[in-house]
């Protein structure tokens, strides 16, 4: 019997993130997942990435206690 590592579960919830900020299926992200089994367990040896657009801050954005 297998058990999902910690990286594992991991990479799971940053494909249903990205599948929930993009509206997208999740499916073919996880049948694309390349799957090792090691000592911890299942890894995925290609999991998602995420790309986030920050916008720029400035000054006014960040608040300091320090007035």
């Amino acid at each position: 019997m297998y058990k999902l590592s910690s990286q594992a579960m991991g990479a799971i919830m940053m494909a249903l993130q990205e599948s929930l900020m993009n509206q997208s299926d999740i499916v073919p992200v996880l049948q694309g997942f390349d799957l090792e089994v090691t000592a911890d367990g299942l890894v995925v040896r290609n999991p998602p990435t995420i790309k986030v657009d920050n916008p720029p801050t400035t000054n006014t954005d960040i608040e300091t206690s320090a007035k």
